[in-house]
């Protein structure tokens, strides 16, 4: 990744050529808009634009033929890059990220065929296997939702990814000591509680619980990150997390100590305790 960094860092054309060539490739079509991210987040607007024209091209054509999805996330990862270099917010970047989701949510919406055959393929094996009674049309929108959030995240990642690079080749350890204090202040963190519990009431849209929640389970990664920084811990100990992680109530309690976290402040208070 540092060796892409330098390369599109030379000058314009060089960012030009990495979008077009990465664009068309499927998978690596993802470091597309980290590419335009990093060009903003260094070198400014102007100059962002001037790349974003280009990694349109390959974008668009997907698009055309039918998916939307690469389009959406570099105009999507074009914007967060533009928040955070105004805002030097994660806490509002990763607050935006929620609207990539609402956004590849309405998309698949608008477009019930790309989950189509993925139902056809349920409904055979429920036939199959003789399975009875799932209602899938509670299922269907659920899983519409957790796609959509998905791709919300990568939006952040690809950002971050975007960042470190950034940090990389000009200011060595700067995403991990930016990363490492991530962390949700309290009033985005009623909004986001809010939204949970609106969602929760009916009076929001069910599926807005999920993306109410992408902001917290960065913070609570982030959370652990900097604890296990500030404690000198062995990096086994991240190793381990992220396994546990795979579980969802392990999920749901990061979420929750972010939550926490927005009131307490663990690390600062861990570093008053150490000094």
């Amino acid at each position: 990744m540092r060796a892409l960094a330098e390369f599109v860092m030379k000058d314009r054309r060089r960012a030009i050529i990495a979008v077009l060539l990465l664009g068309l490739l499927p998978m690596v079509n993802l470091l597309s808009p980290v590419v335009v991210g990093l060009t903003l987040l260094r070198k400014g607007v102007n100059e962002a634009l001037a790349v974003l024209v280009w990694a349109l091209l390959p974008m668009g054509a997907y698009a055309y033929i039918g998916d939307a999805i690469p389009l959406i996330l570099l105009l999507s990862v074009t914007g967060l890059a533009a928040v955070l270099r105004q805002t030097q917010s994660w806490e509002l970047t990763l607050s935006g990220a929620m609207l990539v989701g609402l956004s590849v949510e309405a998309y698949l919406l608008l477009r019930p065929e790309l989950l189509d055959l993925l139902f056809q393929q349920l409904d055979a094996y429920m036939a199959a296997n003789r399975i009875e009674g799932l209602p899938i049309d509670e299922l269907r929108a659920s899983l519409t939702s957790l796609l959509a959030v998905t791709y919300g995240a990568l939006a952040a990642l690809q950002l971050m990814l975007a960042r470190w690079m950034q940090a990389a080749l000009y200011n060595p350890g700067g995403f991990r000591q930016e990363f490492h204090s991530l962390r949700i202040g309290k009033k985005v963190a009623l909004m986001l509680v809010a939204i949970t519990l609106g969602a929760s009431a009916g009076v929001l849209p069910a599926s807005w619980v999920v993306y109410s929640t992408l902001p917290l389970l960065f913070a609570g990664i982030a959370l652990v990150h900097g604890v296990v920084a500030l404690r000198q811990m062995p990096g086994a100990a991240l190793t381990v997390f992220y396994a546990v992680m795979l579980l969802p109530i392990a999920m749901q309690g990061v979420v929750l100590l972010a939550l926490i976290d927005s009131w307490y402040d663990f690390r600062a208070r861990l570093q008053r305790s150490g000094s």
